[in-house]
C-alpha cells in the first residue's frame, strides 16, 4: 500500500475542516442590521428616553436572536478527549489528536484535530457534520463518509448514533431535537407578540407574553433534556473515554429563560405597583402638567367672526 501525495489511493479526497455555519451567519446579520439601524436613529430621541429605548431595543433584540441561533449550533451538548488512535482503516498509523463531539437539535459534529496538526504527511484538521432532523438521512451522511474515507475516530463517533447501533440513541435525539426546535419557533413567536404589545399602551399583557415566552424556552430545554433519561453509551477512544455535558447553547437558553421570566415578572409587578414608572420607561406616559395647563387669552377680531355680528361691537375675549 503506497500513498499519493499523502492520501492513500481508496480515499477520493481529504475533507476540510468545517468553520462557519450559514444559518447562523444570516440570522446574525439580520439582528445586527436592525441593531444598527436602530442606532442611527438614536439621535434623534431626547432626554432620559434615550436610554429607556436604547436598553430595551438591544435587550429585545438579543433574546430575538439568541432564541434563532441556537437552533444552528451545535454546542447543546460538548463533549471532548485527548487520545492515541489509528487515524484510518486498513493503516497501522497512530495520531495523537482531540476528538471533540458537538450535539445540536439538527444533528451532530464530530471535530478531529490533531495534536500537532500536521502528522504523517497530512494536514488532520476534520469538522464533520451528520444531520438527523426530519428530512434529512442520517445513514446515508454515514455512508458518504465512508465512502469518503473519513478518519476511523470520527466514523467510529458517529456509528454510535446511527439508527443500527446498539446504543439506540438516534431516535431519542431526532425526536427531542425536533420539539425543542418546536418550542423554539413558538417562543419566537411569542417574543414577536410582546414587542408588538410593549409598543402600545397595553404594557400588562406584553409582560405576559414576555412570561409566555420564558416558558416555551424552558418547555424546550426539558424536551431535550429527555435523552438523559436512558443511559449513553461508552464512547472509547484509544485507553481514553469521550463524555458529553451540556454546552454553551443549553445554558444560554437557560439563562435567557430565566431572564425573560424575572422581566415578565418585574413589568407585571410594576404595573399594579408603579403604573407611572412603567409608562415613563415604555416612553407611553402622558403628560398631565400640559394636559391641564391653562391656555392663555386669545383675542378674536370680531370681523373675522359671523357676518351676523355687528361692526360696533368690541373685540371678543376667550378663555380656554
Amino acid at each position: 500500500m503506497t500513498l499519493l501525495d499523502g492520501v492513500y489511493p481508496f480515499y477520493p479526497q481529504q475533507s476540510k475542516a468545517a468553520v462557519f455555519n450559514i444559518s447562523t451567519i444570516i440570522v446574525v446579520v439580520v439582528f445586527l442590521t436592525l441593531a444598527c439601524s436602530f442606532l442611527l436613529i438614536i439621535p434623534g430621541i431626547r432626554g432620559r428616553a434615550r436610554l429607556y429605548w436604547t436598553l430595551r431595543v438591544l435587550l429585545s433584540l438579543f433574546v430575538g436572536v439568541v432564541i434563532v441561533v441556537v437552533q444552528f449550533t451545535g454546542d447543546w451538548e460538548t463533549g471532548w478527549v485527548q487520545a492515541n488512535t489509528s487515524y484510518k482503516s486498513f493503516s497501522h498509523a497512530q495520531v495523537n489528536a482531540d476528538i471533540g463531539l458537538h450535539i445540536g437539535l439538527a444533528g451532530l459534529n464530530v471535530t478531529l484535530r490533531g495534536n500537532p496538526v500536521e502528522q504523517i504527511n497530512e494536514t488532520i484538521n476534520y469538522n464533520e457534520h451528520f444531520p438527523w432532523s426530519f428530512g434529512a438521512d442520517y445513514e446515508r451522511s454515514y455512508s458518504e463518509g465512508l465512502q469518503k474515507g473519513l478518519p476511523s475516530p470520527i466514523l467510529y463517533v458517529a456509528e454510535k448514533f446511527s439508527r443500527q447501533s446498539p446504543c439506540a440513541v438516534h431516535s431519542q435525539y431526532r425526536v427531542a431535537g425536533h420539539y425543542a426546535s418546536a418550542l423554539l419557533w413558538v417562543a419566537f413567536c411569542t417574543w414577536v407578540i410582546s414587542n408588538i404589545l410593549f409598543s402600545m399602551p397595553v404594557l400588562i399583557y406584553g409582560g405576559y407574553m414576555l412570561l409566555v415566552t420564558g416558558a416555551f424556552m424552558i418547555f424546550s430545554l426539558l424536551s431535550f433534556s429527555t435523552v438523559r433519561n436512558s443511559p449513553m453509551c461508552l464512547i472509547q477512544i484509544g485507553t481514553r473515554t469521550l463524555h458529553v455535558a451540556y454546552g454553551g447553547s443549553f445554558w444560554l437558553m437557560l439563562a435567557i429563560g430565566i431572564l425573560c421570566f424575572v422581566v415578565g415578572v418585574t413589568i407585571v409587578a410594576m404595573h399594579h405597583l408603579s403604573l407611572d414608572l412603567l409608562k415613563t420607561f415604555f416612553d407611553l406616559r402622558e403628560d398631565k402638567a400640559e394636559e391641564y395647563q391653562e391656555m392663555p387669552e386669545v383675542f378674536i377680531n370680531s370681523r373675522f367672526v359671523s357676518k351676523g355680528l355687528s361692526p360696533s361691537q368690541p373685540p371678543e375675549t376667550i378663555s380656554i
